[in-house]
């Protein structure tokens, strides 16, 4: 068994998770928000491994249950007023008054466990009244299209441009919120990266119908005035640890 401790941008980290699974890793640890330890069996090509991740320091190490260590790490935890996530190789109850969804973490972003994946379900507690229509841009897991569900949306439409990512949420189209039709849905929220939301706000907006919400997040509290910037006057802006979620009215 080795490991390979691997530094990338908090934004692509989905992917780099992603592609880890691709290639046989038997599991994998966060260090941080901007790295990763990445176990592999013996029998994998670790020259190979080398030359896809250049630079990422490689450990021998000794001999245990890596994948097992590694779900010991992710436990059960409680978001917001009303969820419990659970990763989906446990069978823990919710505790009552709580919504459960199954978890899968390293496959997709979006486990729970991030600030930002917090932040934008607590702000779906907030603004998912039911009967509404829900857009998720960018739904890596699924996570924040089955809360919108949950909490009693008439229709959440789910968009990835990882065909991956959509596998793995099960419900939803590979593509962007550009292929959506003008003022069809009552809320959307982009849980992605800063350079993203930026570049789509016009259609994040064009989406929304008359009083509708934005939900933007996926950015720390430094990068804020730029996202700011291209989208209409915030209502509002969240914070969690070095992170935030903006809450914007859906019109210039």
């Amino acid at each position: 068994m080795f490991s390979l401790e691997i530094e990338c941008d908090p934004d692509d980290r989905d992917l780099l998770v992603a592609e880890l699974w691709e290639h046989d890793c038997a599991g994998i640890v966060e260090l941080g928000a901007a790295r990763v330890r990445a176990f592999f069996a013996d029998s994998v090509d670790a020259g190979e491994l080398q030359l896809l991740f250049p630079g990422a320091p490689m450990r021998i190490e000794e001999e245990r249950d890596w994948v097992q260590s590694a779900h010991d790490l992710l436990q059960p935890m409680e978001v917001g007023r009303r969820f419990f996530l659970v990763p989906e190789w446990r069978d823990d109850p919710a505790p009552p008054g709580r919504f459960r969804i199954a978890v899968n973490p390293g496959m997709a972003f979006g486990t729970g466990v991030h600030e930002t994946t917090r932040l934008a379900i607590e702000a779906l507690e907030e603004f998912v009244k039911p009967g509404i229509v829900v857009l998720d841009v960018g739904t890596g897991s699924g996570i924040l299209a089955k809360a919108a569900k949950l909490l009693g949306s008439a229709r959440v439409y789910a968009c990835d441009t990882d065909p991956v990512a959509v596998e793995i949420a099960g419900d939803g189209f590979i593509g962007s919120v550009n292929a959506v039709a003008t003022a069809s849905v009552d809320l959307a929220v982009a849980n992605i990266n800063p350079e993203t939301i930026v570049r789509i706000a016009p259609d994040l907006v064009r989406v929304l119908r008359k009083g509708g919400v934005l939900l933007a997040s996926g950015f720390e509290l430094a990068e804020v005035e730029q996202v700011r910037a291209a989208l209409p006057p915030a209502r509002d802006v969240r914070k969690k640890g070095n992170w935030a979620l903006i809450v914007a009215p859906g019109s210039l």
